[in-house]
């Protein structure tokens, strides 16, 4: 039975960085446990790949195209059904702890006189979730908001300063005790300030703990949000020094990428992150710590597992592993995230069902997508899925022995956009309006289409790693064809109507003749 769901999810995490999902260059055993314990998704793809589109669509159940939150710190419009809108009123309590990365509506929050920061208002503007203790960090600014909880937490502590996230957290320390920023990669090799037992991991984990503690038997859905490893890459010790160069994978990359890349990714190859990551000293000094940040988690949510055993809630909470999407870490002569290639938009996906009947310790190779979770949650607790919202669809039928399975899905599809990127856009002359990209990703081919320029196609048998783009091979047209066609097919059955169910529009008619509306009788 499940009583409780407990989603977590890495911020900038690499599927290839778990040793259950193959990785060699450093061992995840707790999430290796969880993954013999439950079901490890060989294929899941985020719908954005960045981090505000990914996690809007996973919140919503719905495609970028249906949500409208198209890029980072762009508001996610109030009529978006959300995890806590859904599954709130089924009796749960619905929280996160850490980033969300959500925009709050504000203009839609002032139409309707809301007021953001209490009640129905507070959980509007904070995309559903009670915000528990929330924790976007990243803050671009000289200060983090005094309110911040981690901000509060680190004071608390006699770790001082305008920012202590920054400063400490993730800042190393020179040789005169300056500050040496973690947004500088070349500090990289240093340990953060923060002793590791405050370090932002660790404390979002204890506050996991509290929260589960404090619902007692209240039923809850918890949202454990790390921000980790995504950047600042700087680890605390001694996490910042468990990985070497020996260590390292190889960048997987081709002379063929950086010679003759399509317009867009050659916009994106001249990203700064980009350029640097290429560097191959410079991934060699980076990547280590990236490692720890990963391992790191993986170690405080063997913490957070046996806390669940010891409360007794392992036996009746759903819990979920994923990341919002991935990093280039140099491949493909890519830094950071926004494009498809897999190391993207192809991230781990691990549940675990508490139930008898659960599958344990299966590869599942079903074509998934992240907008299946919501979905997911409520059929769990025995709620009804409103398809007409939700996009996804419920994966508990591959959780569960004895269930029939759903027919295949033939595709996964991810978006993105580019016009916030005048580094890309302006090149090309593209308008702001004409920047959108489409992936389709079916059994064998990964299809990109962008508006006003040619396609990308890669061929996922013979090239899994994503180094020849066949987007202009001429013998392939029928298969760019084919594919343009789905996409074509996919944009017109977005759900568009979130006011009325399948089942209301099918009974209209029945319910005009039923209330004495006769239209055009003689």
């Amino acid at each position: 039975m499940v009583r409780n769901i407990l989603f977590i999810m890495a911020d900038q995490l690499r599927r290839d960085h778990l040793s259950c999902y193959g990785a060699r260059h450093l061992d995840t055993p707790n999430l290796d446990a969880l993954a013999a314990d439950g079901v490890r998704f060989e294929r899941a793809y985020v719908q954005g790949p960045v981090c505000g589109v990914s996690r809007m669509s996973a919140y919503t159940g719905r495609y970028m195209s249906t949500h409208g939150s198209n890029w980072n710190f762009v508001p996610l419009p109030l009529h978006n059904p959300t995890m806590g809108s859904l599954l709130r009123p089924q009796g749960l309590r619905v929280a996160v702890v850490g980033k969300t990365h959500i925009a709050g509506d504000a203009e839609g929050l002032r139409r309707f006189g809301a007021d953001p920061v209490r009640g129905d208002g507070l959980l509007a503007h904070q995309g559903g979730f009670e915000p528990y203790e929330r924790d976007d960090g990243l803050w671009p600014g000289p200060r983090m908001p005094a309110d911040q909880g981690y901000a509060r937490y680190l004071r608390a502590q006699g770790f001082g300063g305008d920012n202590p996230w920054h400063d400490w957290a993730n800042s190393a320390r020179g040789v005169h005790g300056e500050v040496l920023s973690g947004w500088e990669m070349r500090h990289a090799h240093l340990p953060a300030a923060v002793p590791e037992e405050h370090s932002e991991t660790a404390w979002m984990t204890r506050r996991a703990m509290d929260f589960i503690d404090e619902c007692g038997e209240q039923p809850w859905c918890l949202h454990l949000s790390y921000i980790k490893p995504h950047w600042p890459y700087v680890a605390p010790d001694p996490y910042h020094a468990l990985y070497r160069e020996a260590d390292l994978p190889a960048p997987v990359r081709s002379a063929a990428e950086r010679d003759n890349p399509h317009p867009v990714m050659r916009g994106f190859q001249s990203y700064v992150a980009s350029r640097n990551m290429s560097d191959d000293a410079m991934r060699r000094h980076v990547l280590p710590a990236y490692m720890g940040l990963t391992r790191q988690i993986d170690d405080h949510l063997g913490r957070l597992f046996a806390h669940l055993k010891h409360t007794g809630r392992w036996d009746d909470t759903l819990i979920v592993f994923c990341s919002d999407h991935g990093d280039y870490l140099g491949d493909h002569w890519l830094g950071e995230k926004e494009l498809f290639h897999d190391p993207v938009a192809a991230v781990p996906l691990i549940v675990r069902h508490p139930g008898a009947s659960a599958r344990r310790g299966v590869s599942e190779p079903e074509l998934v997508e992240l907008i299946d979770l919501l979905p997911t949650f409520l059929d769990a607790i025995g709620a009804e899925v409103p398809d007409h919202l939700l996009e996804g669809r419920s994966l508990v039928p591959l959780l569960l022995q004895g269930q029939p399975r759903p027919a295949p899905r033939e595709l996964a599809v991810s978006e993105g956009d580019y016009a916030f990127r005048s580094f890309v856009r302006e090149p090309l002359n593209q308008p702001a309006d004409r920047c959108r990209m489409f992936m389709i990703r079916s059994e064998r081919w990964k299809y990109i289409h962008y508006e006003g320029l040619p396609p990308q196609l890669f061929d996922l048998l013979d090239d899994p790693q994503e180094l020849v783009d066949r987007g202009r091979d001429p013998g392939l047209a029928s298969v760019r064809d084919e594919h343009f066609a789905a996409l074509f097919d996919w944009l017109r059955t977005r759900a568009i109507h979130p006011t009325v169910s399948h089942q209301a529009m099918a009974d209209w008619t029945a319910k005009e003749h039923r209330v004495g509306i006769h239209i055009g009788v003689w």
